[in-house]
């Protein structure tokens, strides 16, 4: 089955260490474009901050990954975040952690724990789903034959988009590409084939 774990809607997380203040932002994004308008955009936010180090994962099989230290020591910040992602397998996925300079140094290990533990941070203030790639079908089932296709569409723990009650019973329904041949041939056996089954377009969507 086709699918990846990413953001649906960013956080923002926070720690100090030793005065130092370490702020993360996450954001879902969707092209490389995107996350240089993003990490512009808290640039700006946090104009007097010393540092604002960012990590971000674009695409599957293979996917791009991009890191800045933003002047810290190299391997301290970026590549921290970037791990941080990583350990979610998460992408289309960005994470830039701002720091303002507390007046004492952490050491290259500090560092790398500081900005990890800030990027966790941000995570936990996310909301993280999986996207599954399949079709959109639009079904046309009869009412003598809609309790039986209720108890198989529940059965696969699928639930109808969307259902308009007329002179039949009319559904959109999102299934993987795993899932969907199966399902045609129980819904046609479960209709004595008197069903309507259409695909309507393949996408990506939400795991319920």
């Amino acid at each position: 089955m086709k699918s990846y774990n990413t953001v649906h809607t960013g956080g923002q997380g926070e720690i100090v260490e030793k005065k130092s203040r370490f702020i993360a932002n996450v954001f879902p994004i969707s092209t490389e474009e995107e996350a240089v308008t993003r990490i512009e955009e808290i640039r700006k936010k946090y104009w007097d901050a010393r540092h604002n180090c960012w990590a971000y994962v674009l695409g599957i099989n293979p996917p791009v990954e991009r890191l800045s230290d933003d002047g810290e020591p190299a391997g301290t910040a970026g590549k921290p975040i970037l791990e941080v992602i990583r350990g979610r397998e998460l992408t289309n996925v960005l994470v830039i952690v701002t720091r303002y300079f507390g007046g004492t140094l952490l050491g290259t290990g500090g560092l790398v724990r500081a900005y990890t533990s800030a990027a966790v941070e941000g995570m936990r203030d996310s909301k993280i789903i999986t996207r599954i790639f399949g079709s959109k079908l639009h079904m046309i089932i009869e009412y003598a034959d809609w309790g039986k296709i209720q108890y198989s569409l529940g059965k696969r723990k699928l639930s109808p988009a969307e259902c308009t009650y007329t002179d039949k019973v009319e559904l959109e329904l999102l299934v993987s590409e795993d899932e969907e041949e199966g399902l045609r041939k129980e819904v046609m056996e479960g209709t004595n084939g008197q069903a309507v089954i259409e695909k309507t377009e393949e996408c990506w969507f939400e795991k319920q």
